[in-house]
C-alpha cells in the first residue's frame, strides 16, 4: 500500500503543470516586463487552480501563478474578503 503526504500531492500537480516544460523566466520576469508568454501557457494547462489556490495559501509574492501576477492574486484576496 502506498502513502501520500502532502508533499506528494503536491508535486504531483507541479509534475504535470506545462510551466514545468517551459522556460521559467517567462514566469518570474523582470520587474515591468511583460507577463504575456508565461500567461498563455496558463490558460490551457490542467492545472491552474491547483497551482493558483497553492499560490494564495503559500502567499508566493512573486511570478505568474495560476495564470496571475502577484498584484491579481493580492486583488483576488481583497475581494474574497
Amino acid at each position: 500500500m502506498l502513502l501520500l503526504t502532502e508533499q506528494d500531492d503536491e508535486l504531483s500537480w507541479q509534475e504535470r503543470a506545462l510551466c514545468a516544460q517551459t522556460d521559467p523566466e517567462a514566469f518570474f520576469p523582470e520587474k515591468g516586463g511583460s507577463t504575456r508568454e508565461a500567461k498563455k501557457v496558463c490558460v490551457s494547462c490542467e492545472v491552474r487552480a491547483e497551482c493558483l489556490e497553492y499560490a494564495l495559501a503559500h502567499d508566493e509574492r512573486f511570478g505568474i501563478w495560476g495564470g496571475l501576477s502577484e498584484r491579481e492574486r493580492r486583488r483576488l484576496k481583497k475581494q474574497a474578503g
